[in-house]
């Protein structure tokens, strides 16, 4: 077990580096009532050059809610808070499992999104219940739409196969026939900047393989692409599940690995299944 950041003296903040299929982060022990890290701090934890290295700093609170084992806070690269992170959840999970926080292979976790239901299994593999997608353009939030399902256009950009929803977090999803040959950062920050996603978005770029098989790239928000992102594999499978195009069990294909996403009806919350890795053990002189 790590100790507790910024318990240790002379600013040393323990850490353990993790991954959810490629999604990596360092996570960090703040239970007992202890500071978040600011933006300054998260930037140079998360700089791949300077610091460890990682898409999100994921940080081990007190619970929130009766019942529940634990809350997890989120923070991208650039020291901005996010909403949800499926990928860290699971990698939360399997923190708390370790810890012997968690007893038993079934426990609740709280997120700045909500209160979610855990299930271990596998020996590195849990499912996660990522609540009920949100399309209404209000809550995503995004502006100028009645439905999210509309095509759209992005500076140059037509994008007929167009959708949003929300996973506690905003998404914009664009179904396409060639995953390779997308300009992903082009479209992605051109769609995070434009007026109609007034707190941004996390852009996923989808091609169908399958009834029960979905490549995706996303392109998140305060991060960049990401070798994998489970808000963003939810977001997608719940678009192409409301349109038809796919199954409501389906694996989604992220560059850094695979995750089951089943959605039994539009009334259900949605389940995540997926990997979670230890990397390493290590503390951070914040000098």
């Amino acid at each position: 077990m790590s100790a507790p950041a910024h318990a240790a003296p002379a600013g040393v903040v323990h850490f353990s580096k993790m991954h959810g299929a490629g999604n990596d982060f360092v996570v960090l022990d703040l239970r007992g009532g202890l500071a978040p890290p600011g933006p300054e701090l998260c930037r140079r934890l998360a700089d791949r050059h300077l610091g460890v290295g990682c898409d999100q700093i994921l940080t081990v609170e007190d619970p929130l809610s009766e019942g529940a084992v634990a809350a997890y806070g989120i923070w991208n690269a650039d020291g901005s808070r996010s909403q949800q992170c499926g990928n860290g959840a699971r990698c939360i999970a399997a923190w708390l499992v370790r810890d012997g926080a968690a007893g038993g292979d079934r426990f609740r976790l709280d997120s700045p999104a909500g209160r979610h239901a855990v299930e271990r299994v596998g020996e590195d593999r849990y499912r996660i219940a990522m609540g009920v997608p949100d399309f209404d353009p209000l809550r995503i939030p995004m502006h100028g739409f009645e439905r999210p399902q509309d095509p759209y256009a992005a500076g140059d950009a037509s994008l007929p196969r167009f959708g949003a929803v929300s996973m506690g977090n905003p998404h914009a999803l664009i179904e396409v026939d060639d995953l390779d040959s997308v300009p992903v950062e082009r479209i992605g920050p051109a769609l995070q900047r434009d007026g109609v996603f007034p707190e941004s978005v996390n852009v996923g770029f989808a091609q169908v393989v399958a009834r029960d098989r979905v490549r995706l790239r996303v392109y998140e928000r305060g991060v960049g692409e990401t070798l994998a992102c489970g808000s963003g594999a939810c977001a997608a499978a719940a678009v192409l599940m409301k349109r038809g195009a796919i199954g409501r069990r389906a694996t989604i294909v992220l560059r850094g690995g695979e995750l089951l996403i089943e959605w039994p009806d539009d009334d259900a919350p949605m389940a995540m299944t997926g990997p979670t890795a230890f990397v390493y053990e290590g503390e951070w002189r914040n000098e």
